[in-house]
């Protein structure tokens, strides 16, 4: 049987790539684009990380496997919490092969820490599989456990770049390391698939779209670049390999940042209560000059070691509270609203949800700028989400216009500012391409949606379509075979199955969770 290998390129776009593609710039990817088929896709809502490379690997929207954004909000309970791989309630692509009989291996994406059981090695990473604020982990990140001190050994692996890169200004050593970064994924990846006898292998370069984030299309995120089509040459020379290259969003130039939670406040759906970081706001004390200035001192280190996280958790981010801390800020039984970053908003059960619903989706649908409206949709959320854990999801769901960054933070004062750390924001739609034996060179295909993934590669390696997924498999598979369909798995996870220790500070430092 053909083996198939699927490169992720965390928010990889057609906007970003397609000059580089017809200057010349990436001959290798140019070449495969030719000979493949390939489509823009359309992700789910939010277009972000969490949940969306879960989308692709189960077919499923979020309301069947219930994780929505970073963060799960419960204003009934009063809580917000970070969420990791034990939330996603469902089972996968490589579930599926694997109980066809077929080994596969997954490296580096998202969504999978901790990691789990399956026919074949999981290697977790960015942006979830982290130990605190500054540290990166150091075990736990692998099946089987004795995998990750082979790939230390062998390959100097490292689950994230050190020094991270947290800012605009870091061009240097931060930049290196992530392109470092990339290339050791990379050839792990081929390694697991060759001597583990692998039928299929999916790796990820998240730390791919912390550069766009920072850098847009500049010389950092044009280097990455070469390095990917360096990589997607050798990749194509393989023989009876089919590859397939996806994104889980898109990514566009940032114009606006929309402070969401300080709009829901000036329009009376929040009220507040001071905090301890009101004092550190007065001062200008905020967390990106603290880490600024100790990465300046070469003090990260023992930053992370001598400071209690309970201290580092009151400097506050530029932007506000975020988190769990939003709601020491909140006086909560007198606020209807509470907003996630990227688009979902939550109401509390104790005002009249369906009244407040309405005229919020009406207020929202009016907020302007000189460009036209925020926002492309304001939809509520059972409008979006279908499923057995769709009642969990938010009430209202915002499609943010491309260039606009719908920004959580609580307490920074300002509605609307210009960009703050990116340069680039999530978009919702990001990229396809499928080629070699089992596919065919169809050529440029109308939009897909990223839940077709998942059936395609099924399809293409022999296997029977679960019953409740969402997407469908493409008519790209090579003669053409009649899709059939088969009874899902067990996730073989339980809701509550949970570990988010650090998991929150390590996006704050990349502007995930700013």
């Amino acid at each position: 049987m053909t083996r198939t290998v699927v490169l992720g390129l965390d928010g990889a776009s057609w906007r970003l790539l397609d000059p580089w593609l017809e200057s010349g710039e990436l001959p290798n990817f140019a070449a495969f684009r030719e000979e493949s088929a390939w489509a823009e896709t359309e992700s789910c809502l939010p277009p972000v990380t969490f949940p969306n490379w879960k989308c692709y690997s189960s077919g499923k929207n979020p309301g069947k496997f219930g994780v929505y954004w970073f963060e799960r909000v419960d204003l009934a309970e009063g809580t917000i919490e970070v969420t990791n791989g034990g939330d996603f309630l469902t089972a996968e692509l490589w579930d599926y092969l694997n109980d066809d009989g077929q080994r596969a291996g997954v490296v580096n994406m998202p969504t999978m820490y901790p990691p789990r059981e399956i026919d074949g090695p999981i290697v977790c990473g960015g942006p979830d599989a982290v130990e605190g604020e500054y540290r990166s982990i150091e075990e736990g990140y692998t099946t089987p456990a004795e995998l990750a001190a082979e790939l230390e050994e062998r390959f100097d692996y490292q689950v994230h770049p050190e020094p991270l890169l947290s800012s605009n200004d870091e061009r240097g050593a931060e930049v290196d390391a992530i392109l470092d970064l990339l290339e050791t994924r990379l050839e792990v990846a081929v390694t697991l698939l060759e001597e583990q006898d692998l039928e299929f292998v999916h790796v990820t370069l998240f730390y791919l779209n912390v550069l766009q984030h920072f850098f847009w299309n500049d010389e950092p995120t044009v280097r990455a670049y070469r390095l990917i089509d360096e990589w997607i040459g050798r990749l194509r020379e393989r023989p009876d390999t089919n590859l397939v290259i996806m994104s889980d969003h898109g990514c566009g130039p940032t114009t606006t940042e929309f402070y969401i939670n300080e709009w829901l406040a000036e329009n009376g759906y929040q009220a507040r209560t001071a905090s301890v970081d009101n004092v550190f706001q007065k001062v200008g004390l905020d967390r990106e000059n603290v880490l600024a200035i100790a990465k300046r001192l070469g003090m990260v280190d023992l930053l992370a070691a001598v400071v209690p996280e309970g201290i580092q958790q009151l400097v506050p981010q530029r932007a506000g509270l975020k988190r769990g801390r939003k709601l020491e800020a909140i006086d909560l039984p007198n606020t209807k609203a509470v907003a996630s970053a990227q688009g979902p908003i939550y109401l509390n059960p104790e005002f009249d949800g369906e009244t407040v619903r309405e005229e919020l989706i009406e207020d929202l649908r009016a907020v302007e700028d000189e460009d036209g409206p925020l926002f492309d949709g304001v939809y509520p959320g059972d409008d979006v989400y279908s499923g057995p854990y769709a009642d969990e999801g938010p009430d209202v769901v915002l499609d943010q216009r491309d260039g606009v960054h719908v920004n959580d933070g609580v307490g920074g004062g300002a509605v609307r500012a210009a960009p703050d750390r990116w340069a680039a924001e999530n978009t919702r739609n990001g990229i396809f391409l499928a080629g070699g034996p089992d596919f065919r060179a169809d050529g440029e295909l109308e939009q897909v949606s990223i839940l077709d993934i998942a059936p395609t590669v099924l399809l293409a390696h022999g296997c029977a379509i679960p019953s409740d997924i969402d997407g469908e498999a493409l008519g790209i598979v090579a003669g053409d075979p009649d899709p059939e369909t088969r009874d899902p798995l067990s996730s073989g996870r339980s809701a509550g199955e949970r570990d988010t220790d650090g998991v929150e500070d390590r996006l704050k430092q990349l502007g995930y969770m700013e």
